[in-house]
C-alpha cells in the first residue's frame, strides 16, 4: 500500500455502511478515485465538509494495489462551492459536469484535465444566474477537448478543408464535429450549425467566456448530449445531464 496526497474535488458521494460514504474523487495526481471515508457520517472531526459535493481540498488516500476501492485517511478543505447548492439550476448544471467527468476520466494522473474541471466549477460557482447554462457549456466542451475528443470546428472533419468563418455547416457527430458542404452531401444527417454556433464552440473550446441566449442554450445542449452519447465509451445514460438540459427542477 502507498500513501498518496493529491489535490482532489468531490464528484460523487454514496452512504456505505451505518457510518461511513464512499466518495468518487478527480484528483490532480492519481485521476479518478473511489475511496471510503470511514465514520463520515457518524463524525464530522475527520472530514468535515470534505465530504460534501464539490469540494476541493487535499487528500491523503491510501491505495491498496488491485483494488477499486481505497481509504481515504483525510481531506484538508481548501474550497467548498456552497454556493453552487443554492440553487437548483447552478447544482444540477455542476451534477452535468461531474458526471460527465467521472464518465471521460480514468484512474491516471492528467494535470491538465483536472485544471479544466476546477476552472469550470469555479466559473459556474462565480456566473450570473443567467449564465450558468453558457459557461457550463464552455466548461463540458473544453472537457471533452483536453481528454482527446475534441471535435473539428474551424476544418471539415472529412477532408480537413478550413471552413469559412461566415460558413454554416453541418455537424456530424459521427463524423467527429463540422462538415463541408461536399462533405455533407456525402454523410447522411447531422445538424446544421449556424456560423454564430460554430464560433461559439470554436471560442467554448479555447478556453474562451462566451454568453449565448436561452434558444441558443438549448440547441448547444442537444449537440453536445448528441456528441457524447456517440462518443462515451459505454450506453449508459447520461441522467444529471438530461435533467439539467430538460430543466426539470
Amino acid at each position: 500500500m502507498s500513501l498518496v496526497q493529491t489535490d482532489a474535488i468531490v464528484l460523487h458521494i454514496a452512504d456505505y455502511l451505518e457510518s461511513s460514504r464512499i466518495l468518487r474523487l478527480a484528483t490532480r495526481d492519481a485521476g479518478v478515485q473511489s475511496v471510503v471515508a470511514r465514520g463520515a457520517r457518524s463524525s464530522k472531526k475527520r472530514f468535515g465538509s470534505a465530504v460534501d459535493l464539490f469540494a476541493e481540498g487535499q487528500a491523503q488516500i491510501q491505495l491498496k494495489p488491485g483494488r477499486d476501492l481505497h481509504t481515504l485517511q483525510g481531506f484538508d478543505v481548501v474550497a467548498s462551492r456552497a454556493t453552487l447548492a443554492l440553487d437548483l439550476g447552478r447544482f444540477t448544471a455542476a451534477s452535468a459536469i461531474a458526471e460527465c467527468a467521472l464518465r471521460l476520466l480514468h484512474d491516471e494522473a492528467a494535470p491538465a484535465v483536472y485544471g479544466v474541471l476546477l476552472d469550470g466549477f469555479d466559473q459556474l460557482a462565480a456566473a450570473a444566474s443567467g449564465d450558468t447554462g453558457s459557461v457550463t457549456l464552455g466548461a463540458l466542451w473544453r472537457l471533452i477537448g483536453e481528454v482527446g475528443f475534441r471535435p473539428a470546428v474551424n476544418h471539415c472533419a472529412e477532408c480537413h478543408i478550413p471552413l469559412e468563418d461566415e460558413a454554416d455547416a453541418r455537424f456530424q457527430v459521427a463524423a467527429g464535429g463540422a462538415l463541408c458542404a461536399a462533405c455533407a452531401r456525402q454523410v447522411p444527417g447531422g445538424r446544421l450549425l449556424p456560423a454564430a454556433a460554430r464560433r461559439a464552440l470554436q471560442r467554448w473550446l479555447a478556453g474562451e467566456a462566451v454568453m449565448v441566449e436561452t434558444a441558443a442554450v438549448r440547441a448547444h445542449q442537444r449537440l453536445l448530449r448528441e456528441f457524447l452519447d456517440h462518443h462515451l465509451p459505454d450506453n449508459r445514460p447520461l441522467k444529471a445531464y438530461r435533467v439539467w438540459e430538460q430543466g426539470q427542477w
